[in-house]
């Protein structure tokens, strides 16, 4: 499992540093024609925004399956160690709902619904576009898995 983990982590920052980077040469490039050229580009906007969506998309799913999200744990605190650990993992069980109910179930659904929606200065299908959503929840979905078995573990070694 851990091989799973580890894979996944590789492949999405290496996808991450990839967008990032062709974000920062199309930024560069939209402003130097519109500067020094003055001849501003139309689709290098477009090319931005979709790019940083589907970076952000697929930092969400990194951030989830390091379990390093934003968390309020005053309260969870609070609680011996066991419980929380069951308040984890009922944590985990609701990001896993979330992530294939929302994300996979109703990514898939307005990925199919766009499909015949053009982009206004690409000419690509907005269905490509939000195809992101279904994709992220299946990797949120797959960490929210192996976070539970993680914490399953742990549940164990404390008993």
């Amino acid at each position: 499992m851990e091989k799973l983990r580890n894979g996944l982590d590789k492949l999405i920052l290496f996808i991450c540093v990839t967008l990032f980077m062709f974000m920062t040469a199309v930024g560069t490039y939209q402003i130097s024609v519109r500067y020094i050229f003055k001849d501003p580009s139309t689709i290098s906007e477009e090319l931005i925004s979709y790019s940083f969506a589907w970076m952000s998309m697929f930092a969400a799913s990194y951030v989830f399956g390091k379990r390093d999200h934003m968390r309020m744990v005053f309260f969870v605190e609070k609680f011996s160690e066991k419980t929380q650990v069951y308040i984890s993992i009922l944590c985990e069980v609701v990001i896993l709902l979330f992530a294939f109910g929302v994300l996979v179930c109703g990514g898939k659904a307005i990925t199919e619904l766009t499909m015949t929606q053009i982009s206004p200065a690409l000419r690509v299908s907005m269905g490509y576009v939000y195809s992101v959503l279904p994709t992220c929840g299946i990797i949120t979905s797959i960490y929210s898995i192996l976070n539970i078995r993680d914490l399953l573990v742990k549940l164990k070694e404390e008993v």
